[in-house]
């Protein structure tokens, strides 16, 4: 820890500029509509988000990260959900049952490729012991994953079902970016990616939503950020040395709002969201898993495992009334993914395998050429 400290230090004497920033914090604003108090999926009231980062040895670099839509029971309090695929290489665990049912009942867990089924029976076992749930004998649990395994260990399967248990029982409103939890130890345009986060609050005049995103970033491309080739500039980018390695990988997606959509409209929204991908300069490429998982958290919509009643009366945004919707998801996921970077730092990991986080120093420059910051 000490040594890490240093070392920042170092960076902010020498180059002004400090290893981890937030993208606004470096002065660039991306999109037109202003971000939620903290600028992070937890934005969206009642949305908690919890990490493990299992760093250990020379070649163990992963984790878990956890996303709760609300703190009471999920099962018996089931949100309206929905997921877009936009690239199916990967492996989403409870991908069917949210699309035919629209609802989502666990946790969202992401972890690492091989790790999905540790997530599944710790959302399994984690479901079945909460007070209520004493008989129920079927619970879909939602995993998603990026392969790591540049970086990590992967084969040794390091994720146990109580990193998961803890990712959820950390959670809260404080998102930690970067090198933590399920981005770990992954890539993303060929520098450190990770969990980035930010959130997009509609003014009152367009309804008064918010729109929160998290993302686990391990994708390639040709970054650019805010319209700055910076992969060109920076000669960083997919194809650019013959080598696919920065290319494959994968991105998942949760997109949280408190705005009343029916999993119709929250497919719509989820699909947005892969928008933002592209336009950082991601190519979803052919190994390369973009999913994105919608829910909403408004109180009203929810869905009671044991109903009242056969029929529910629930508020449903009129489809005209989507579209600021719509921008904010693919702004704010834009923005997570930049966070993802700017806020990781270098990691050094399994077989000595070395991925350097973005140059916030010439990245600033970059901007400063372009004027896209002062």
């Amino acid at each position: 820890m000490l040594k890490k400290i240093i070392i920042s230090l170092l960076v902010v004497l020498f180059t002004g500029v400090p290893a981890q920033k937030r993208i606004r914090e470096l002065g660039l604003k991306p999109g037109v509509l202003q971000p939620g108090k903290q600028n992070s999926i937890t934005d969206v009231a009642g949305v908690l988000v919890g990490h493990k980062t299992i760093f250990k040895g020379e070649n163990i670099r992963t984790g878990v990260t956890a996303i709760i839509p609300h703190s009471e029971n999920l099962f018996q309090q089931k949100v309206p959900a929905a997921i877009f695929v936009g690239n199916g290489f990967g492996k989403l665990a409870g991908f069917t049952q949210v699309m035919e049912l629209g609802n989502l009942e666990t946790p969202i867990i992401l972890t690492n490729t091989l790790n999905v089924s540790t997530g599944i029976n710790a959302l399994i076992n984690y479901t079945l012991q909460q007070k209520g749930n004493e008989k129920i004998q079927s619970v879909n649990a939602v995993v998603g994953e990026t392969n790591d395994g540049w970086l990590n260990d992967i084969r040794g399967r390091h994720v146990q079902e109580s990193d998961v248990l803890e990712a959820i029982q950390k959670a809260n409103t404080l998102v930690g970016e970067g090198n933590v939890g399920a981005g770990t130890g992954t890539t993303c345009f060929g520098f450190k990616g990770g969990i980035g986060t930010s959130s997009r609050k509609l003014p009152q005049s367009l309804g008064g939503y918010t729109v929160g995103v998290l993302v686990q970033t391990n994708f390639g491309g040709i970054l650019q950020i805010d319209g700055v080739p910076v992969g060109k500039e920076m000669k960083k980018f997919s194809f650019s040395n013959q080598l696919l390695n920065n290319v494959d990988g994968s991105c998942m997606i949760v997109v949280a709002t408190d705005a009343p959509l029916d999993s119709r409209n929250l497919e719509r929204l989820a699909a947005r969201a892969i928008i933002g991908v592209g336009r950082t300069g991601g190519i979803m490429s052919h190994g390369s898993g973009e999913y994105a998982i919608a829910f909403s958290t408004d109180v009203e919509s929810r869905i009671q495992h044991q109903p009242e009643g056969s029929v529910k009366n629930i508020p449903n945004l009129h489809n005209d009334y989507t579209s600021q919707l719509f921008l904010a998801a693919i702004e704010a996921t834009e923005e997570a993914i930049l966070n993802s970077l700017t806020m990781a730092t270098t990691v050094k990991g399994n077989e000595g395998h070395l991925v350097e986080s973005i140059p916030l120093d010439k990245l600033m420059d970059l901007l400063k050429k372009y004027n896209r910051i002062p």
